[in-house]
């Protein structure tokens, strides 16, 4: 698979990013949302908080209106949402506040075949108003069970493939094997990066899984057999583009959250770089961006 565009056609220069990103609460012109004539796009962007796993909520919210997103991916990193029902009460204010939505968790990991354990993530997730919980773990043997909380709270579960290094979720295809006969609220939250990393067409995999994708988490690599190979989105060659004609295709109505897993303590450039290649590829197919 090869990249369609070319990142010079939405980033200007790496002279021009590096200056912007070196003035503090400054982003450049082409990395906002895109407020041009056009349809309003059908492929919604938010971030997943692991991408900010080093700083702090306020940070993170702060990094948020910069970047004009407010949609959030929440995980219990840092004080982004705490597990604690007070805490996690006070997380939701601040997040109102800032006028950020969140629509999703996780990943939340569920080590025990358990109605106790299971129970108290689920009512995690009702207490935020999380309609999808990004599962990172649970073994076959737990779907059964995570099916019957899917219903009681109707909430989805959208499994998280983590690549060849995962025995039992490589790729999503592996999920959409385990669930398809389960409530249509189990499902697949697709990382891109693991996914092509397991061999999986990416395309084709959004096709088969249709209307069982809940979730994605979106990233670039130069190499498809090299995890340790992730750039910012459009300096690899991931096809963003055809991904993101095939979401719409296929009626994707859920998230595409930027999960950008370098520079730990210093993300911010590479974020900013993606969402300009991402919101640049959509104003290039006629989409105008609202975040």
């Amino acid at each position: 698979m090869k990249q369609t565009f070319s990142r010079r056609s939405f980033v200007q220069s790496g002279a021009l990013l590096a200056a912007a990103c070196a003035a503090p609460g400054a982003i450049p012109s082409f990395a906002q949302p895109s407020q041009a004539a056009g349809k309003p796009s059908p492929v919604h962007l938010g971030l997943a908080s692991y991408t900010f796993r080093n700083f702090t909520r306020a940070q993170l919210i702060g990094f948020m209106k910069q970047l004009n997103l407010t949609a959030l991916n929440a995980k219990d990193v840092k004080d982004h949402l705490p597990m604690d029902p007070a805490e996690e009460a006070k997380a939701l204010a601040d997040y109102a506040a800032a006028g950020i939505a969140l629509h999703a968790a996780g990943a939340i990991y569920f080590p025990k075949d358990e109605d106790a354990d299971i129970r108290a993530k689920f009512e995690y997730c009702k207490r935020a108003g999380i309609s999808v919980i990004v599962a990172g773990d649970p073994t076959p043997e737990t779907l059964p069970r995570l099916d019957k909380f899917v219903k009681e709270y109707d909430i989805r579960i959208a499994i998280h493939n983590h690549g060849p290094e995962d025995k039992v979720w490589p790729s999503p295809l592996d999920v959409l094997k385990a669930v398809k006969n389960l409530d249509p609220r189990m499902g697949c939250c697709i990382d891109i990066g693991h996914a092509v990393r397991a061999g999986t067409d990416i395309v084709q995999a959004i096709h088969e899984v249709g209307p069982r994708l809940f979730n994605m988490h979106f990233k670039d690599l130069t190499s498809f057999e090299s995890k340790e190979s992730q750039v910012a989105v459009g300096e690899g060659i991931m096809p963003i583009r055809e991904i993101f004609e095939t979401l719409i295709k296929t009626n994707y109505k859920g998230f595409v959250d930027l999960e950008y897993e370098i520079h730990g303590d210093d993300p911010m450039p590479g974020v900013i770089e993606s969402f300009a290649y991402m919101r640049g590829v959509l104003s290039g197919m006629g989409y105008r961006t609202q975040g």
